[in-house]
């Protein structure tokens, strides 16, 4: 095998995707060999075979690694490989995505089709077909709960292929169930595969079972209409989000020295509000709370503080956005700021006041203006459309939350407007008195939002924030419910 790109192959697919059809035409090439279903749990191989190569299924248990040792071992001169569904041995899943000598064959169906296909196979028993004669019909009942569960694990399985190809800059032969029949196409598979041979015809000794229409097929068949309206195969609905995934952001979080309560800040959220809180119990000013943590001072103070309360304080989009733009853009007293805030003014169409709070002509008109120039800023910057960073004051707060989840996921979300009820329960739950008030932050906006709020800003800011708005159960901005 000499100069083969690959030492062995997968093909990924799933129960009546036509994968054994497939591995049957490439057999037929001298130098290639499908070794069946190796990792099913059930049997090594196919049906009922519980050895090969000396492997039985409590050596493979124990070692599944092994079985590849051997099937690359068996002949220099062929590249041999096996069939892989999403329900076989995750180790080995693991194993041959990372593995650039595996060759990768992602064989797909219409999955309507392979579920029907699956049930009436279930139904009648007949799992292959070689006779036409013995050929066993059935009709079966669409579930619709049942084909979403499918469909749902088909695509988690694609998407795992998908992705671990391309972190690890590898490509795949994706071939579906339609172009099996292709002389073309299989001989194009084994060219890919290494293979120096050629077929001349598609072996059909598998007949297709069950060739009639869905109508005929399934007895509801107007359940899977009405079913399929509701259904998005393609990720449409999905939000589209392109802003960069977040570090945990250790550092930032903030604990109490005596009191079991670990908060994770957001910035331009409600952050002093309940820095003050938690000092309260502690009976220390703010200033005075735990923070510059690192992983192993933060795995310490949970060690000492078991049973915390970790928690963390959502404020509305827009509201956070208005709070961003005054204190780091308006204003221009943080140094740290300073190139950022010039760069976003100058190169982005903000009318802040370039010398900051004071200067002359910057009325409610103006504020609103620059506030909605920021906003669209905002769109262009959080879809890496900008030079600028997606700063953590503007960052949406779901992939703030992501990112805080490698280290710390808050057992309490909180919104800014229900801290008080929140905050008594959370106290309560850590052993506290539940009766500290939370004292709201002041208003430090040149002019505030519900001066310049109207439906096009809200609207501006949907378009931007359209994950935290779902992920989050957020209305429109109110006065009530900032």
């Amino acid at each position: 095998m000499t100069g083969r790109e690959f030492s062995y192959f997968v093909i990924f697919g799933e129960m009546r995707t036509g994968s054994n059809f497939l591995e049957e035409n490439l057999n037929q090439f001298p130098d290639l060999r499908g070794h069946g279903e190796l990792f099913n749990p059930h049997f090594i191989g196919g049906a009922n075979k519980s050895e090969m190569f000396g492997i039985t299924l409590e050596s493979r248990e124990a070692d599944p690694g092994r079985l590849i040792e051997l099937i690359r071992a068996e002949n220099p001169d062929v590249v041999p490989g096996f069939r892989f569904f999403s329900d076989h041995d995750p180790r080995i899943l693991a194993r041959c995505l990372d593995d650039r000598d595996c060759a990768k064959v992602i064989l797909t169906r219409n999955p309507l089709e392979s579920y029907v296909s699956r049930k009436i196979a279930a139904a009648t028993g007949q799992w292959r077909l070689t006779n036409l004669k013995r050929m066993k019909s059935a009709s079966i009942r669409f579930e619709e709960k049942e084909f979403s569960d499918y469909l749902e694990q088909a695509k988690q399985f694609q998407n795992r292929l998908l992705h671990a190809l391309q972190i690890s800059g590898q490509t795949a032969f994706y071939i579906n169930y339609d172009d099996i029949l292709s002389l073309d196409v299989v001989n194009g598979l084994a060219r890919f595969l290494g293979s120096e041979h050629r077929i001349s015809s598609i072996n059909k000794k598998l007949k297709k079972q069950n060739p009639a229409t869905l109508q005929e097929k399934v007895e509801n068949f107007d359940d899977i209409q009405a079913a399929l309206v509701k259904m998005d195969f393609m990720n449409l609905g999905r939000t589209p989000n392109f802003e960069p995934r977040r570090g945990a952001g250790v550092p930032q979080f903030i604990a109490c020295e005596t009191a079991p309560l670990l908060f994770l800040p957001i910035k331009a959220g409600p952050v002093m509000a309940v820095r003050r809180w938690m000092a309260a119990h502690d009976g220390v000013a703010a200033g005075s709370l735990l923070k510059g943590f690192n992983q192993k001072s933060l795995r310490d103070w949970r060690e000492a503080h078991v049973g915390h309360q970790c928690f963390t304080v959502l404020r509305h989009p827009l509201a956070r956005a208005h709070v961003a733009y005054c204190d780091h853009i308006y204003a221009n007293d943080k140094p740290a700021y300073s190139d950022l805030r010039a760069a976003v003014i100058k190169r982005y169409d903000v009318a802040a006041p370039i010398e900051g709070p004071g200067q002359a002509g910057y009325d409610l008109a103006a504020h609103k203006a620059a506030f909605i120039g920021f906003l669209r800023f905002l769109k262009a910057n959080l879809a890496l459309q900008t030079s600028v960073r997606v700063d953590p004051a503007w960052a949406s707060q779901s992939a703030i939350l992501q990112g805080s989840a490698e280290i710390a996921l808050p057992g309490h979300i909180v919104h800014e407007n229900d801290m008080g009820q929140a905050f008594d329960l959370i106290a309560d739950l850590a052993g506290l008195s539940p009766n500290i008030p939370v004292v709201p932050e002041a208003e430090t906006a040149p002019y505030p939002l519900s001066q310049i709020y109207d439906q096009r800003i809200e609207s501006l800011c949907r378009d931007i924030y359209a994950r935290d708005y779902q992920m989050f159960g957020f209305a429109d901005w109110h006065p009530s419910r900032a």
